[in-house]
């Protein structure tokens, strides 16, 4: 155990103790009961002892029975008191897995271990891996109460689990299955299955099992025509769509608001919004008025057509026929403005809505500035919410949060906190990831004192509370170099109660390590191992770090060989840490040899181990060396980067390869690196010290097309 030993001499006895704890603990541990599975088993037969002598003498539920003492069953997993929370869904799912499923869930219903509600329906529906299963217990509960399956919200989470874990296929095995339990797919559960196939974008198979409908038992109805409509408008088959709207006449079907609605969406979602128009004529020479989800279906399409004078024409007109705009329409028409036009002026036309449109207020308002928080504009964000708060505007805390994080990017500190105590003082939340956020802006700019009254403000909001919170706390002020008030944050976590866990050390040890605080990062290892935590490789690789930082290479290496001990394998950024180093004091060698240990591991080289020792051999003139290795790169499937070439570019221009280097500055996008303004502005400079400037002109007018600003050259 000798490197860590190194790292931290005082933690010897506790490594070895530690270790040997492991090791006893991975022994298997000897037990008096030599078949703990039956123990479970009778336990099971106790509790449907009074099942079984109510069932004497029907050998079809005798045979049952016996089935079900076959599937393990957890403690407690039945519920004689009615309480669902004791139910385990697994268990069910296991039933579920079974050829014999129907029987064994009318059994365990009829012994009254399944209490069916509207909670449990939902909880079993939402809990399975595979799709098969919700569909049977969606058939089997229909079958105990059909009530269940009118539920909307039962519908929607069956739904849910056909889209997420499906599809779900109505073969013929399927089908004999659902014929077998009694039942059969009737319109409610095909409109169901139909919504998800269009969900997974499925329209050839949506019109295919309509086609056959007739096999099912069910005749065509407005609303399983509906169902396929949608279906294939959502799979983006808007012909298909639309040869099933003219089919429905022929079916006796007739077309509803629901019909045409779905349609005008399918075209407006491309944009052809004079079909649109078009269909909502039809619509109401029918007899059908346009709703506000017609409206915002049109709005949606004229600024998806870049039309957005008429698509303020159609909220208009809404507002002439008493069509009130619900949270959607809104957000189709601000969203599509900025979808449509130039920030600035989607700004501008946005704004002037919401002049003429007071009575919008903040739903508007919030809308706007999310869309200025995604165009990154700062700005007109930042005056909108004072010139909004001036009118006692409070938006909702998500769009708060969504703006605030834009203004901190963009505006100056001070700026962004003036507008932030404003609107705090008038009882707006700010959420937990924002005050990190600006309490490392404000400690990275030496400006403490105003951190910690944020933090403050954080802790009296109770934004801290869990070892989750007090970890992300500890690392903000470790990347805004505070360590002092990591430590304070720690201390203060333990006083309260909060167990660190290894996050909290591996967070703690990282920082004291970038700060070349190697012993109070030792005296954290220490600590680690008391509490009984095993190190992992995120702690090796922050010691080594550290210890490379400290100069300490050896103790660095030991700690490296110390992982292999504790059985922790290195990856590529432990390696690269080593790498890196070493190649920094000039060892070349020992790097090298890490690059072949590297892959005798089994890991595999990147861009960094690479990129280290190519610029650790051009520095020292050995550009053949550093081509070998460049050479080598592509066996690993690696792209060189500009820090690549522009190592090779230098060291070739300074061994007078001249011509060698200009061809590999021209081969780099070739090879799939862009070059940048540092080696453009490199082989800039050696060309002009060459007195190329005829090529050194041609270089200029690439850089030129693509933006990059080379530094002043007189010559050009």
């Amino acid at each position: 155990m000798r490197g860590l030993s190194l790292a931290s001499r005082a933690s010897s006895p506790a490594l070895n103790n530690l270790s040997k704890s492991q090791k006893s603990s991975n022994q298997p541990k000897l037990t008096t009961q030599k078949h703990p599975s039956r123990s479970k088993t009778d336990r099971f037969q106790r509790q449907t002892n009074h099942t079984e002598a109510s069932l004497t003498g029907n050998n079809t539920l005798s045979s049952l029975n016996s089935q079900l003492t076959k599937i393990p069953v957890p403690k407690g997993h039945v519920s004689h008191n009615r309480d669902t929370r004791s139910v385990d869904r697994h268990y069910i799912s296991r039933i579920l897995s079974r050829n014999d499923w129907f029987l064994l869930l009318n059994h365990e219903f009829k012994a009254k271990r399944i209490n069916l509600n509207p909670q449990f329906v939902v909880s079993v529906l939402q809990n399975q891996e595979n799709p098969i299963y919700p569909l049977r217990f969606y058939i089997w509960v229909s079958n105990v109460d059909p009530l269940f399956i009118r539920n909307q919200a039962v519908k929607g989470v069956l739904a849910n689990a056909f889209y997420r874990k499906g599809p779900v296929v109505l073969s013929v095995d399927l089908l004999k299955d659902i014929r077998n339990s009694g039942f059969r797919v009737d319109e409610d559960l095909l409109c169901v299955l139909i919504g998800s196939w269009g969900r997974l974008g499925l329209a050839k198979y949506c019109e295919e099992i309509f086609g056959q409908i007739s096999f099912l038992g069910i005749t065509p109805s407005a609303r399983l025509y509906n169902a396929v409509i949608d279906a294939l408008v959502k799979s983006n088959s808007l012909d298909l769509a639309y040869l099933k709207f003219q089919q429905m006449s022929a079916d006796n079907c007739k077309p509803d608001r629901f019909t045409y609605n779905m349609l005008i969406h399918g075209v407006c979602k491309i944009g052809v919004v004079d079909e649109a128009l078009r269909l909502v004529k039809q619509m109401e020479g029918f007899g059908y008025s346009a709703n506000v989800y017609t409206y915002t279906n049109l709005i949606y399409g004229f600024c998806n057509a870049k039309r957005v004078d008429e698509a303020f024409r159609v909220f208009e007109t809404m507002k002439l026929r008493n069509v009130n705009p619900n949270e959607a329409t809104i957000r189709s028409l601000v969203h599509g403005v900025f979808r449509c036009v130039a920030p600035r002026e989607a700004f501008e036309l946005v704004i002037d809505f919401i002049e003429k449109e007071p009575v919008l207020g903040r739903l508007a308002c919030d809308t706007l500035l999310c869309c200025l928080s995604e165009k990154c504009m700062p700005r007109e964000a930042g005056a909108l919410l004072r010139k909004l708060g001036e009118r006692g505007y409070l938006p909702d805390s998500s769009t708060f949060n969504i703006t605030m994080t834009c203004l901190l990017k963009g505006l100056d500190v001070n700026e962004t906190c003036g507008i932030l105590d404003k609107f705090i003082a008038r009882g707006a939340k700010l959420g937990f990831s924002f005050y990190l956020a600006l309490i490392e802006t404000l400690y990275k700019a030496g400006r403490g004192m105003e951190g910690d009254r944020y933090l403050n403000q954080m802790v009296k909001d109770r934004l801290v509370s869990d070892v989750f919170s007090y970890n992300m706390l500890i690392d903000c002020f470790c990347k805004a170099n505070a360590m002092n008030k990591a430590v304070m944050v720690f201390k203060v976590m333990q006083d309260r109660g909060v167990s660190p866990n290894l996050v909290t050390f591996n967070t703690l040890i990282s920082g004291h390590c970038k700060d070349g605080e190697v012993q109070k990062a030792r005296e954290l290892l220490q600590m680690l191992l008391e509490l009984g935590l095993k190190p992992d490789i995120f702690t090796f690789s922050s010691i080594i770090d550290g210890l490379c930082r400290a100069q300490q290479f050896d103790d660095a290496l030991g700690c490296f060989s110390e992982m292999v001990e504790w059985g922790i394998s290195p990856n590529a950024v432990t390696y690269n840490i080593l790498i890196r180093s070493l190649c920094l004091i000039g060892d070349v060698g020992r790097s090298m040899k890490l690059l072949k240990d590297m892959r005798k591991d089994g890991i595999s080289p990147d861009i960094f181990s690479f990129n280290a020792l190519i610029q650790s051999f051009c520095r020292m003139g050995k550009v053949e060396k550093a081509e070998k290795l460049f050479v080598s790169m592509s066996t690993f499937g690696l792209i060189p980067d500009n820090y690549t070439y522009g190592a090779l570019v230098k060291a070739l221009f300074e061994s007078g390869r001249c011509d060698e280097a200009k061809k590999m500055f021209f081969s780099m996008e070739v090879n799939g690196c862009v070059p940048d303004s540092f080696t453009c502005n490199l082989i800039s400079e050696n060309l002009v010290k060459q007195g190329d400037f005829e090529e050194l002109q041609n270089i200029a007018k690439i850089c030129s097309e693509r933006g990059i600003s080379l530094k002043s050259i007189p010559a050009v």
